[in-house]
């Protein structure tokens, strides 16, 4: 956690992805069609506080949230959704603090708050593979 903090102080955005060095930042896979996780990641942002749903764009599976951090800060959050098979799609998640100082490892928390979150709502298709 220090060394996120460390890196925090210069960098402003944290993203996930397939070679991602940190295991936490892995994108997440879940055997569900494409629609189905749409509408559970759609769902848990309406619900979750401190989020704000922006606009989603289906076609290139995108979903924009917004979240104001305790310092009052604002993170934009980009979850990008690819449909592997019918029934299997993957969530990678790109967030990044406005304004020109580094987040203080405040990005990395937020991606890993969210994969929370899906992997409580979705655990029963979570894909490991």
């Amino acid at each position: 956690m220090l060394k996120r903090t460390l890196i925090g102080l210069v960098r402003s955005h944290e993203t996930t992805g397939e070679k991602a060095k940190d295991p936490a930042l892995k994108t997440r896979y879940y055997k569900m069609s494409m629609d189905q996780v749409w509408e559970e990641v759609t769902n848990m942002f309406k619900k979750m506080n401190g989020y704000k749903l922006l606009h989603e764009v289906r076609n290139v599976g995108e979903i924009v949230v917004e979240k104001k951090t305790i310092t009052g800060r604002t993170q934009d959050i980009t979850l990008t959704l690819f449909s592997i098979n019918p029934l299997k799609t993957a969530i990678d998640v790109y967030s990044a603090s406005r304004g020109s100082l580094g987040d203080l490892g405040s990005n990395y928390r937020t991606i890993l708050e969210i994969y929370k979150q899906l992997d409580k709502r979705l655990s029963a298709y979570k894909d490991l593979s």
